[in-house]
């Protein structure tokens, strides 16, 4: 759920539908493949070590009674940081062509939430990932622009890994549920990493969780406001209300899932760009 210039703005009201509509897609660029990203070993048995990652979420990830997860991020002590440089350094190391699709999917996604939080405690104390405004494009917001991650004869930045790798090889909408951009009003930050063996579940838990918290949809007065997320990638959640709505009942649990019947346009939208700071 990176941003780029085009998520700093939020649509908020019946303009969602009737002035933009999903279809407009006012929001993230589209998926774009890097073909050579794509390469995979079917046969791969092999397993990703993702154990130093694992425990620094097991210490620092915690979850309040709001149900948001935060971090004590001026809390994390200098060892943990190297723990966690290192952990970075290990997985650009490798030749990820080598293995399978389900190892390179949780790979990916580690990766990604990794690197976002060597950033946001590099340059914290911060308010919001927005104000680390390190991107080289002069119309653009946050540092999801910035290449950042040296791999394998290339620099990476954070969206060239959402929309050239995650979004166009997956295509698969729970995504937005795995990538964490550091913000109240993102999916949590989980307290476990994903794997080869769990990637699956784990995305399904992740989007149960943010679908049926009020960030994720809300219904009050029969009216439905849901997260600015499903406008910035309509594309990726069906392109309309209608097939927004689905996607969420398909994930509700059963308090949601009544208050969603006969809904059927998509009232206003909405996101919480603080950081998820236990500190605040």
């Amino acid at each position: 759920m990176t941003v780029g210039r085009r998520r700093f703005m939020t649509i908020a009201g019946s303009a969602l539908a009737a002035t933009l509509g999903f279809a407009a897609r006012a929001a993230e660029p589209e998926p774009d493949l890097w073909p050579r990203w794509a390469d995979h070993d079917p046969d791969s048995t092999a397993r990703i070590n993702h154990s130093a990652w694992r425990r620094f979420l097991l210490r620092y990830i915690a979850q309040g009674e709001d149900g948001i997860t935060r971090v004590p991020y001026g809390a994390v002590a200098e060892a943990d940081r190297d723990t966690l440089d290192g952990y970075v350094e290990s997985l650009t190391a490798l030749t990820i062509a080598g293995y399978s699709r389900e190892e390179q999917f949780a790979y990916w996604i580690n990766l990604y939430n990794a690197e976002t939080m060597q950033l946001v405690l590099d340059h914290y104390p911060v308010a919001s990932i927005m104000d680390i405004s390190i991107s080289p494009d002069v119309y653009s917001f946050g540092p999801w622009d910035k290449k950042l991650i040296a791999m394998d004869g290339e620099t990476l930045s954070l969206d060239d890994i959402e929309h050239r790798i995650l979004r166009p090889i997956w295509r698969d909408p729970r995504i937005h549920y795995a990538i964490n951009c550091a913000s109240v009003g993102g999916p949590n930050l989980r307290r476990s990493p994903f794997s080869g063996a769990n990637v699956e579940p784990l995305l399904t838990i992740a989007a149960k969780d943010y679908i049926n918290h009020a960030r994720g949809a809300d219904v009050r007065d029969g009216k439905l406001q849901v997260s600015s997320l499903y406008r910035w990638y309509a594309e990726d959640f069906g392109d309309s209300d209608l097939a927004v709505i689905e996607h969420l009942r398909s994930f509700a649990r059963p308090p949601l899932a009544a208050a969603l019947a006969g809904i059927e346009t998509i009232s206003g939208t909405d996101y919480d760009w603080s950081l998820n700071d236990t500190a605040a």
